[in-house]
């Protein structure tokens, strides 16, 4: 390929990391223009959530209230090492209940959204107040089987969506492209969704899912590039987050701003946080996109503004990257133009840098993460300022198998 005129796109195909500054970033009072969604539809769908926690709580009883959420933990002794400044903490999602990964927050959202419409069509709920353990039980599983719910996913997505969709009783199809890991088909496939693979990249999986979905009334398929239930369920988590700093004691301020590092792969789960978070802190919260070298969909999509209109295959780029739940070489334009103008900065990191941090988290804080989930640790240090509050988001790694981790760690 020639030689790009743009400085930028010239780094970018040269695969070295690098760090871009959002030009496009504005103020949050103006950039919540561009997003769709408002806190209203953020407050509906955590009520949805409370709604469901007797269901969940019933189908899993280790979420003790049905609430599914993860712990927030600082994490000195891996600051220490890293020679960074400010307060580090680690918002650890790969122990999520149910299904180990941050695609716990919306893609089982939108399986329980599904389930409600259903639920209620069928007669099983009388209405919204009605008690939703009943959708535990076996007259809503007779219901639920009628339906199928499909997805197509590199790997945590279907995890969430096809575990929480064969729990409740329904059939759950994931069509999963080539870069997902074994371990997740089987984990799939033995919580009873059927699972299909494909030879080409997350896109083509998407593509084949949707089309399949199309031809069957009685499918419904969970959209990852376009879904707003997705993005809504993500968005739950910035109010979370408050309350669990609250606890902890730490207060954000413009003064003392809050960074948070998302892993980002199509856009949505990292999109629909930063907005929740934007919604509770405002401009005292400053949201940081970090993609593989290989893969930087979203930084290319928002600094181009050509969104889902542009892949990284149009440089040059492989799209191939070892954190495979941020393989996506076209990011969703939905969350580009929602959340572009709202996202600090970029950062795109090495896989062989994902696997040092990978090891010197377990190392130093005893944490399980897949390499995609130590993507904020390789950025956090572009932005560590003494007085400021870091929020590395760890993605998943929570159900991954002890001889995978092993092999991660002999990588390192």
């Amino acid at each position: 390929m020639s030689q790009n005129p743009d400085p930028l796109i010239r780094t970018l195909q040269s695969r070295q990391p690098l760090c871009w500054h959002n030009t496009r970033l504005a103020p949050f009072a103006q950039a919540r223009a561009d997003c769709p969604f408002d806190a209203d539809d953020v407050a509906a769908a955590a009520a949805r959530l409370q709604r469901f926690a007797p269901c969940i709580r019933a189908l899993f009883p280790e979420t003790d209230t049905g609430v599914i959420e993860s712990p927030l933990r600082r994490t000195p002794t891996l600051q220490q090492h890293a020679n960074g400044a400010g307060e580090l903490w680690v918002k650890c999602d790969g122990e999520l209940p149910i299904s180990g990964s941050v695609k716990a927050r919306g893609g089982i959202y939108e399986v329980l959204c599904h389930a409600e419409e259903v639920a209620l069509r069928h007669g099983v709920l009388a209405n919204t107040e009605d008690d939703y353990a009943k959708l535990a039980a076996a007259p809503a599983r007779a219901v639920f089987s009628q339906y199928c719910i499909a997805v197509g996913s590199t790997g945590n997505l279907g995890l969430s969506i096809g575990m929480m969709a064969a729990k409740l009783g329904f059939q759950a199809a994931v069509h999963m492209s080539a870069d997902a890991q074994d371990w997740k088909k089987r984990l799939l496939r033995e919580a009873g969704a059927q699972v299909f693979e494909y030879a080409g990249d997350y896109g083509a999986a998407v593509a084949a899912g949707r089309q399949l979905a199309e031809n069957d009334p009685q499918t419904y398929f969970v959209d990852d590039e376009q879904s707003s239930r997705l993005f809504l369920g993500y968005a739950v988590a910035g109010e979370r987050l408050k309350a669990q700093l609250d606890t902890a004691g730490v207060a954000v301020s413009r003064e003392r701003p809050l960074y948070v590092y998302l892993p980002c792969g199509v856009g949505g789960a990292p999109g629909g946080i930063a907005f929740g978070l934007k919604l509770v802190f405002g401009d005292a919260v400053r949201c940081v996109f970090v993609e593989p070298v290989d893969v930087p969909c979203m930084l290319l999509g928002v600094y181009t503004g050509k969104h889902e209109q542009i892949s990284v295959r149009d440089i040059g780029l492989s799209g191939e990257t070892l954190a495979d739940g941020l393989a996506v070489a076209r990011p969703s334009g939905l969350v580009g133009r929602a959340v572009g103008r709202m996202i600090e900065a970029f950062v795109t990191v090495a896989d062989k840098d994902l696997l040092q941090w990978l090891a010197r988290a377990h190392r130093d804080e005893g944490l399980k993460l897949e390499p995609s989930a130590c993507a904020g640790l390789a950025a956090w240090q572009h932005f560590a300022e003494d007085d400021a509050v870091h929020i590395v988001w760890a993605t998943g790694g929570g159900m991954m198998p002890d001889g995978v981790f092993a092999d991660y760690l002999a990588q390192a």
